[in-house]
């Protein structure tokens, strides 16, 4: 198992290889949801949730549906749907526990994402889950989020990444398929490799709304 040698372990020894910071970085932190913020959020398809329990163990998750899913309920607060899913629930559980979120926000073709952290709690508020509701399924939970920061984070990572650059990507050839990774760090014994894929493939066109 590697084991670095040269630990970075204060802000000082980061600040004496980086120093000086942009005066904008900071001022661009706002603790609500302005015009700007709540334009991005209402055009986003596409985000990632991070959250973590009382053991301190972490954990992201992507959520993804047409644009406008997510809920700006006020200047500083928002709704995310649950939809069917691996019925795991590491989020619900960690936030039940600590109560805190972060989220970053991603809009195609844009370079820039948007992130906002605070707090959250898991609900099932009926109004407002019917209004989160897409080909009349109305989502069993939602994560509401109550805004402490909410910021601009500039596109160099996707520009470095090509992200929105088909033409520039790799070969996806020999990537093991999900159902595949699953078969062999599941150990499944009662299916076939290709039962399995076709499980997985039903999942995805037949289970988006419902169970």
């Amino acid at each position: 198992m590697f084991q670095p040698t040269d630990v970075v372990t204060s802000e000082a020894e980061i600040r004496s290889v980086i120093s000086g910071q942009f005066p904008s970085q900071q001022g661009k932190i706002v603790d609500h949801l302005d015009r700007h913020i709540r334009s991005w959020i209402e055009r986003s398809p596409f985000l990632t949730m991070a959250d973590y329990n009382a053991a301190g163990q972490v954990d992201i998750s992507p959520k993804g549906d047409p644009a406008g899913f997510v809920k700006v309920l006020d200047d500083r607060t928002l709704a995310i749907p649950d939809r069917p899913g691996n019925h795991r629930y590491d989020s619900f559980l960690n936030i039940i526990e600590t109560g805190r979120i972060a989220v970053m926000f991603m809009v195609p073709n844009r370079r820039e994402v948007v992130r906002v952290n605070g707090t959250a709690q898991v609900v099932r508020d009926r109004a407002l889950r019917e209004n989160m509701a897409i080909m009349s399924r109305i989502p069993d939970f939602a994560v509401v989020v109550r805004v402490e920061e909410a910021f601009y984070h500039c596109g160099k990572a996707v520009l470095r990444s090509a992200l929105w650059e088909p033409d520039r990507a790799g070969p996806i050839e020999g990537l093991p398929s999900c159902a595949e990774a699953v078969f062999d760090q599941a150990k499944i014994a009662d299916r076939s490799l290709a039962e399995l894929e076709a499980a997985f493939r039903a999942n995805e066109e037949r289970r988006l709304y419902d169970e």
